[in-house]
């Protein structure tokens, strides 16, 4: 069976929705005159809304800030990835070389050998 995620996101919205209907259904089915209803819903419709546009917008800041973090990280990686990169392309060239004099005392001494 495939496993479901955990999207917390998601069900803050659904609790949210079920609350609004929930709240638009009482306030219907309510026993008060129908004006009064309507002047309810629309006091509740705008409070709902008020609110609503201010948790989408600190959501929209806090992920802002999450992307910018996120982009620093990346940028300072890839920063130390091309540091490490050359250190390793040094080092590379000091091991080649090492070898290089190891090889040519190696050719030196059997020359000496042979000869």
């Amino acid at each position: 069976m495939a496993r479901k995620e955990y999207n917390p996101m998601a069900d803050s919205l659904k609790v949210i929705g079920g609350g609004i209907l929930g709240a638009g259904l009482a306030l219907l089915l309510a026993p008060q005159a129908g004006r009064k209803t309507r002047k309810d819903i629309v006091r509740y419709a705008k409070t709902v809304g008020g609110r609503t546009d201010k948790a989408v917008h600190q959501f929209s800041e806090k992920m802002d800030e999450y992307v910018d973090a996120v982009g620093h990280d990346v940028s300072e990686l890839l920063h130390n990835g091309k540091e490490m990169t050359q250190e390793a392309k040094r080092d590379l060239l000091s091991v080649i070389d090492k070898g290089q004099q190891r090889l040519e005392k190696q050719k030196s001494k059997i020359a000496q050998m042979i000869s």
